[in-house]
Order: structure tokens, then sequence, then C-alpha cells
């Protein structure tokens, strides 16, 4: 069981069920949208990011980045880093039916995808504390220069990259910056380029 610092963000109790089963943590639901209604959680969760900081950890689906991109904007981004899951499709063993993008969601994912989500995320794992190594990150101005956006077909060539990266489709290109700076270094960044510029 990893131990982990930062208190973790998810939607529901299935996916803070699934997720206890992996990590020793501190694991606070939403309640899905509640968290747009409810301040004494909001109020809660920025304590939490203050003395512990916060791993945002939603579906990878609309909804999820809704409640997301809400908590982006309330919480002091520096106290916050995100997990993403990537998109896989099926359905959860407890539902009848798939739901509406048809995308499995935290409590669908398995340990494995789970723990990689959060050791991209940056969390701090008790035990496996090593300094950071500084190194130069990718930019804005890279990501236009390599038609990732800002051009006729940057959508799809983007596309190309969370796919390769396993990451799911609703990232805005700040977060998908974000993510990148927190997977890859300049080098494994050029080779992924290459790599859809050779398929294009």
């Amino acid at each position: 069981m990893l131990k982990i610092r930062e208190a973790i963000v998810v939607e529901g109790r299935y996916d803070k069920n699934t997720l206890s089963q992996l990590v020793d943590a501190v694991i606070v639901e939403t309640g899905g949208f509640q968290i747009f209604r409810r301040q004494d959680q909001l109020h809660m969760l920025r304590m939490l990011a203050q003395r512990r900081g916060l791993i945002v950890l939603t579906d990878s689906d609309g909804a999820g980045f809704v409640i997301r991109n809400f908590l982006k904007g309330a919480i002091d981004p520096a106290l916050v880093k995100h997990a993403y899951i990537p998109d896989l499709y099926g359905k959860e063993k407890r539902k009848k039916a798939p739901g509406k993008e048809g995308k499995l969601g935290v409590e669908g994912m398995s340990p494995a995808v789970l723990e990689q989500a959060l050791r991209r995320a940056g969390a701090t794992i008790v035990g496996e504390d090593v300094p950071p190594v500084p190194r130069t990150e990718i930019t804005k101005a890279q990501l236009y220069r390599d038609g990732l956006t800002g051009g006729k077909n940057s959508s799809s060539r983007r596309r190309a990259l969370e796919q390769r990266l396993g990451l799911p489709e609703h990232l805005s290109t700040n977060s998908l910056l974000q993510v990148l700076n927190a997977l890859v270094d300049q080098d494994e960044y050029r080779e992924l380029v290459e790599q859809i510029d050779a398929e294009a």
C-alpha cells in the first residue's frame, strides 16, 4: 500500500473505495456536483491543500473535468496536483450500463493504472522522497511550433499525443502542458512529436 502525503479528491464513494485499497491517504469525496453548493466542503479542501497538498483525481469524462476545473479556480493552484486516468471504454461491474460517454471512471481502473496516474501527478509517496531533477520545461511556444495548438490539424495531433501518453481527451492546452512537464523531458517530447509527424 502506498502512503501518500497529499489528500486526494475523488468524485464519489465508489471511487474512494477503489482508491482506498491502493493508498494510505486522506481521500475526500466531492459528492459529484455537490461541491458547487457546499462551501464547508470547499473550505475543508482549501485547508487540506494548505497543510498537506491536494491531488485531484476525477473521472476522464466531461463531468469529471467540470469538477476538476471548478477546483482549479477555487483552490490555490500552487497547492494542487492533477492526476489523470486514461480514456478506457467499458462499464463498471456494479452498473447495468456504461456511463454517458462510455468511459470507465476512477472506480473502474486497475490498481496499476491508478498508481501510475498518482505517480505521474507527482504524488509524495512516503519513503520514496527524492529531490527533483532540474530540467527545461516544455513551453506553449513549442506546442505551437510543433502543430499541437493554433493550427489546422492541431486538435488531431494533440489527440494523437494524448493517446500515446494514455491521457484523456478533455485536456485543455494549459492542462496538457502541465501534464507533459510532469511526465516527459525535452528528449522524450521530441521523440513523441517525431512519431506523430511520421504517421501524418
